[in-house]
């Protein structure tokens, strides 16, 4: 006995896996590339080329006004010339001492100060808002305002000085004119411009501490100093990392601030910064190669210190950020 099955026509399974994942893939980077792709060309153009152009300047007696074509020139080529000039020249040493000096006060005196307003104002406490708007004000004021406000006030025949000889100080300091204060005068302005910043980035890591640890440590005893010295700080921890790096990148690359507000008499010999040395060498002094190394050498110096940071201070803020793709 035999049987017959009945074939029907053949129906299509459609595409094959294989065929549909390469086209979600294309999909997937040109959606990358029409969003990325804007973005990426600004960084290239604005950011990693003038950092290689820089580099390559550094390596030529470059004057104000020179052309493409002067690179071609044996003649204008120094090697490292520049860079040994750089290390050997006391305004520049001093100026780096000044950007580490401002550096490490930014996280010994600014620090505190923001992390104690920043639990203090974490409180119930009346006009609270208030007191938050006030401190974060000055933040928001742009640097040459700020500055200029301060060019003002801090003369010898200024409203500071007025005030303080009212209140009994018969010579009061020329605060951005004698050497002997002018870096910390702009310390005390760099505090009042952007402590407001480190508050509010404080105020937000807080937000993230759970109450119940502070209450039950409350109920065990504690006072309100010991909950935050042993529960809230160390909680606090990732955002204090990240705030102490930006104000260690923006301490090095200081230079708005103390351009507006410090004459060039007294800059150059009390108050330079590397960057406000390098715009003056590179561009008022004509030396386009010399501050081109001046550049270069801020970029390492920021470099190091930012991957020496990353490494060892954030190491552990960033693992818990990276998702593994195998798991």
């Amino acid at each position: 006995m035999t049987s017959s099955a009945t074939v029907g026509p053949a129906v299509s399974a459609g595409p094959t896996p294989a065929p549909r994942r390469k086209r979600r893939d294309r999909r997937k980077a040109l959606e990358i590339a029409i969003f990325v792709g804007p973005a990426l060309v600004v960084f290239l153009g604005f950011v990693i080329l003038p950092v290689i152009l820089a580099a390559v300047y550094s390596f030529f007696n470059l004057r104000a006004g020179f052309q493409w074509d002067d690179l071609g020139n044996p003649e204008n080529f120094v090697a490292f010339d520049n860079y040994v000039r750089a290390f050997t020249t006391p305004e520049f040493l001093r100026a780096i001492g000044n950007n580490f000096l401002i550096l490490g006060l930014s996280l010994v005196i600014q620090g505190p100060i923001a992390i104690v307003i920043a639990l203090l104002l974490n409180r119930r406490l009346r006009g609270r808002s208030v007191y938050r708007l006030l401190i974060f004000v000055p933040y928001v004021l742009a640097e040459v305002t700020a500055g200029l406000a301060w060019k003002l006030l801090l003369p010898p025949t200024g409203g500071v000085n007025a005030l303080l000889q009212s209140l009994g100080w018969e010579h009061p300091p020329a605060w951005l004119a004698d050497p002997n204060f002018v870096v910390w005068t702009v310390f005390a302005i760099l505090t009042w411009k952007y402590v407001g910043f480190a508050i509010l980035l404080m105020l937000a890591g807080l937000q993230g501490v759970p109450d119940e640890l502070s209450e039950a440590a409350a109920i065990d005893g504690a006072s309100w100093w010991q909950v935050q010295w042993h529960i809230t700080l160390p909680l606090l921890g990732p955002t204090i990392r990240i705030w102490a790096f930006l104000s260690i990148i923006g301490s090095l690359q200081l230079f708005d601030m103390v351009w507006i507000t410090v004459a060039p008499a007294v800059r150059g010999i009390a108050s330079e910064t590397m960057a406000t040395y390098m715009i003056q060498q590179g561009q008022f002094a004509g030396q386009p190669g010399y501050g081109s190394a001046i550049a270069v050498i801020l970029f390492v110096i920021s470099l190091i210190i930012a991957l020496v940071y990353q490494r060892f201070a954030l190491r552990r803020d960033l693992a818990g950020a990276v998702t593994d793709r195998g798991n």
